[in-house]
Formats: structure tokens, C-alpha cells, sequence
């Protein structure tokens, strides 16, 4: 769908307005006389493939989607596993890098901290008012692991509705990619010609919370059925406005939540199995975490449903997770800590700061290393093979995106533990041969969750989302192995079948908003199971 930028007047000052046209079906003549879909999606396919860099493919699908999305769409969906990692991690973390040179059209909506006072005004030049459902907005301060990038942080948001389209089937005339422009403060961009944004140091603190408290108001008038995924933000303010907001308008942070509830439904998949090896309870797990950053935490709450579920308490619960961020072992006798560490640090630990990694796992004793920390080969062969001394099958989770960032890989995983790692990382890995085996990483893309969760959000018309909303996706990912996946040893079903996932977690959201009584389409409560998952399928648009 190509932009057009209109000029128009408004208090005597001349502003542009985006609209989005169509592309017209053009006239007999100006096509070739033989141009059937089918063939053309071969054509396209056969271009795609015959670029030799992933940030090449990239630009190349990302015109595609601006001149034919139908086209587009339906080829993400009939090849969702060469498509994801191009217009999502790894390679949208190159896009975000190089976006500001590689920049080729308007797609989205730039908000800059000098709207502050005037934000209606940006937020009404959207073309479509009334069909905006779902908006992804960042400040693009902590894009994955590469820091902050200021308005080139723009494709995450960008890449996220477009799996929204291609997973859940949310029309692309509903989405709204926001970046919001508070400076950056990577000098490398502020030195930059081709720089997109603004050319200041970042804004914090209560001036950046007026601007937000603005945007969010001015969003929940002209959107008044718009939900919003908050998307890479710094850590402080990650967990400053999510719950800020979330009591007040519709809206989830993915990189707390999201991420969370996907490593929630792989853990539980990998604990059953480490359990059978072991003969331990699942309630005898043990989670070490590498990163205590907002992902690191986000996920740490999210895996107290594992214990919780299984039958501990609440306290019971926290007391099965230790965190390790930059100074080592978190606990409460090593002095001043941020406030989103305080709720994990431990308080059953009395001797000397622990800063290896080694003496925290032999301390520790777990059963699961997870990495948050964005420090590449952090699982040293040293490590992973103390995990595998301590657990017959060690599950071990490098999570930070993207692959350059991951803690560790899928093979060094697997030679380090003779092949009985439960693995999941957060940028894919291909599978291997190990002796007469094939074994298959498993990979905590977020993509499993958060277009099921916000379809079933957006139709379920919620008010807020809830915890317990995003509990049942995690459930509901879990749930949804079939018997051949389980015999090939996945921890996540294969993301061919991203449609079916989608709409099998939005019917459990939907649930869980009524019993939480967040939801206002209230005439989805009289259906049985059966009825509103037909309704879900129906109202997921096609190519």
C-alpha cells in the first residue's frame, strides 16, 4: 500500500497528511498479457532468493509489502519460517542499524517530544481512524540487544504488525506502527547526515511521563478500540509505564509479558521432560537467570505460574528463582539495587558477593539457566557442561536477540551435554545431526504469543489486560503440541502453523477476559468453545 503525502494548512501552518492509496487495478494494457498469481508468486519467491544478504531480502520484502501486500502476505504465510527471521529477528536488528540509510518511504507515525502540547494534531493526520485496532509503539531505547537507537528503532514496530498480519490474521489497514522521538543518546547516530530523528540528547524523568501521560489520553480518544504492545523500551521505563497504564487503557509490554509468557509455555514443556528423566516433582525446579534487565524480570514473574500452578505458594514460588546481573549473585546484602530487582533478590544468602558464574551455579544447584544479558558466549562450554553434572537433561535457554547476541549456540549446547540439552533460544538456530539423531532447537520467539493474545484481546474488546490473560496464552502455546511434535522432542510447535496457534490462544484470552471481567463484547460468553473459535477463524482476514 503506497503513502501519499498530502500538504494541508492548519493554524496558519503548512503540515502533511498521510494517506494511503490503494493500488488501483491497473487497466488492460498496462500489465503483461500473462500475469497469473500463482506464477508471480514463483516470480517474487525466485527474486526474494536471489539476493545474497539478509538486509538486501529484507528491503526487497519490505517494497513488496508497499506494492503488492496481498501478494506479500500470502507468501509470508505459505513460507512463514524463511520469512520470519527476515522481517523480524534476527535480521530487523540490521534494519533498525541501518535504517536511517536504507530509508525508502513513510510507513508509520513519528511522534517527537516537540509535539508535546499538540499530540491530537500528529495523531489525527492517521488516514483511518476508525479502523485501527493494534499499535506497537517504541521510543527505541533498547532495541533488542543494540541499545539505543533513537527513531531507528521504527522496524520493530514495523515487523511486529506485520507478524500480527501474517499470524493473527489482523487486517494491515487496522495497524499503526508509533516510534516516539525523545533524542538518543548514540552519538555515532547524532553525528550521522542521514539521521531521521531528532539531534539531542535523550529526554527522561517527569517530562518524558507528561508526554506519555498526552500520548496515551490523546491514543485512547482517537482510537477508542485501538490496543496498544509497548515495545523496547529502556528497562526503568519498560516497567514504569506498563503499570502506569495498564489499569487504565488496553495495553500489554511485549518484552515483559510477552516474553515471559513464551518462555513460561517452553519451560513447561522442557520441565515435564527433565522430570522424567530425573524422577523429581516439577515443583523441584530451580531457575538461575542470566540478565536481570526488564526481560530477565518480566520473565522471572511470568515463571512463578509454573511453580504456582504446580502447587507452590506465591512465596514458595519467588524462592525457586535466583537472578545474576552485571555484579553477580543478586541478594539483598550486596547493597543498593534498581527497584525491579528488589522482588527476586535473595534473602536466604548472608556471605560474600558471588560474580562467576560457575560458583553461582555450583551455590544454585539449578535445574534451568536462562540468559537475558545480551552477552555473547556467556555459556561457555565450561558452563554448560556444569549444567549437564548437575541434571540428566539440563534445559538451557539462551534468550537474547539477536543470534550474535545469544549466550550461546544450539551446537555448543548440544556437544557440551552429549545431546540431552532442552533447548530454546530467542533468534533461530538450525537444526542438527548428533550421532543417528536429528535434534531440533526450540526458539522463544515472541511471535507465538503476542498475535494470538492481541487478536483475542481486540476481539474480546477488553478494558485492560491482565495477568491472567496473559497466563492462558502461555497455556494455551503449551497446549498446543501436537502428538507428532512431542515425538520429535519440540518445546514449540512449528511455526508453520502460526494461524492455528493464534487462534487457539485467542479463544483462551478471550476466557480468561471474561472470568476477569475485562471484556465488552459480551455476546462471545454465551458461545461454547467450538462456536468462538469459529468465530475467531472467520474473523481473521486472508490474502
Amino acid at each position: 500500500m503506497t503513502i501519499i503525502l498530502t500538504p494541508y494548512w492548519s493554524d496558519g501552518v503548512q503540515k502533511l497528511k498521510i494517506a494511503p492509496q490503494a493500488p488501483a487495478k491497473p487497466k488492460h494494457g498496462l500489465t503483461p498479457p500473462v500475469l497469473e498469481d500463482s506464477i508471480h508468486a514463483q516470480r517474487c519467491l525466485a527474486q526474494l532468493r536471489s539476493k545474497d544478504k539478509s538486509i538486501e531480502k529484507y528491503i526487497y520484502l519490505s517494497a513488496l509489502k508497499d506494492q503488492d501486500p496481498e501478494m506479500f502476505y500470502r507468501l509470508c504465510l505459505e513460507h512463514m519460517s524463511e520469512f520470519t527471521p527476515i522481517i523480524y529477528t534476527p535480521t530487523v536488528g540490521d534494519a533498525c542499524l541501518q535504517y536511517s540509510h536504507i530509508y525508502r518511504r513513510p510507513e508509520g507515525l513519528f511522534i517527537s517530544i516537540k509535539d508535546k502540547g499538540k499530540i491530537r494534531d500528529v495523531i489525527r493526520n492517521w488516514p483511518k481512524l476508525d479502523e485501527a485496532r493494534i499499535s506497537v509503539v517504541t521510543d527505541g531505547s533498547r532495541i533488542l540487544g543494540l541499545g539505543d537507537l533513537g527513531v531507528n528503532g521504527m522496524p520493530i514496530s514495523i515487523g511486529k504488525l506485520s507478524l500480527y498480519v501474517a499470524g493473527a490474521g489482523i487486517r494491515p489497514s487496522s495497524t499503526i506502527p508509533i516510534c516516539l522521538d525523545f533524542g538518543t543518546n548514540n552519538e555515532k547516530f547524532l553525528e550521522d547526515p542521514l539521521y531521521l530523528g531528532l539531534r539531542k540528547p535523550r529526554l527522561t524523568g517527569p517530562e518524558m511521563t507528561e508526554f506519555m501521560d498526552e500520548f496515551m489520553h490523546e491514543m485512547s480518544v482517537a482510537f477508542p478500540k485501538l490496543l496498544i504492545q509497548f515495545e523496547d523500551f529502556s528497562t526503568d521505563n519498560a516497567f514504569l509505564y506498563l503499570e502506569r497504564y495498564r489499569n487504565k487503557y488496553p495495553l500489554f509490554n511485549d518484552d515483559i509479558q510477552g516474553t515471559g509468557a513464551v518462555v513460561l509455555s517452553g519451560f513447561m514443556n522442557a520441565a515435564q521432560i527433565a522430570c522424567q528423566a530425573s524422577g523429581n516433582p516439577l515443583s523441584s525446579h530451580r531457575i538461575l537467570f542470566f540478565g536481570a534487565g526488564s526481560a530477565g524480570v518480566g520473565v522471572a514473574m511470568q515463571l512463578m505460574s509454573f511453580f504456582t500452578l504446580n502447587g507452590l505458594s506465591v512465596q514458595e514460588a519467588r524462592e525457586r528463582i535466583w537472578l545474576i546481573d552485571s555484579q553477580g549473585l543478586v541478594f539483598d546484602g550486596r547493597g543498593r539495587l534498581a527497584e525491579h530487582k528488589k522482588y527476586f533478590s535473595r534473602k536466604d544468602y548472608h556471605g560474600p558477593p558471588i560474580t562467576d558464574i560457575l560458583d553461582i551455579i555450583d551455590y544454585v544447584q539449578p535445574t534451568a539457566l536462562l540468559g537475558l544479558s545480551t552477552i555473547p558466549g556467556a555459556f561457555s562450554p565450561a558452563v554448560i557442561q556444569a549444567m549437564a553434572a548437575l541434571n540428566p537433561r539440563p534445559i538451557i535457554f539462551p534468550l537474547s536477540n539477536p543470534v550474535r547476541l545469544s549466550e550461546c549456540s544450539f551446537q555448543e549446547a548440544v556437544e557440551n551435554t552429549d545431546g540431552q540439552v532442552l533447548f530454546a533460544s530467542g533468534s533461530p538456530f538450525p537444526e542438527m545431526k548428533y550421532g543417528n539423531t536429528t535434534l531440533y532447537p526450540g526458539q522463544g520467539n515472541n511471535m507465538y504469543i503476542f498475535p494470538g493474545l492481541g487478536l483475542g484481546a481486540i476481539l474480546a474488546r477488553v478494558t485492560s489486560v491482565t495477568d491472567s490473560m496473559v497466563e492462558a496464552s502461555s497455556l494455551g502455546l503449551a497446549n498446543s503440541l501436537t502428538k507428532e511434535e512431542h515425538s520429535m522432542g519440540l518445546l514449540y510447535p512449528q511455526i508453520k502453523r502460526i494461524r492455528e496457534i493464534s487462534a487457539h490462544i485467542a479463544k483462551e484470552v478471550i476466557r480468561a477476559s471474561q472470568k476477569a471481567g475485562v471484556d465488552r463484547s459480551t455476546e462471545l460468553r454465551t458461545m461454547t468453545d467450538t462456536e468462538l473459535l469459529k468465530f475467531i477463524n472467520n474473523k481473521m482476514w486472508n490474502p
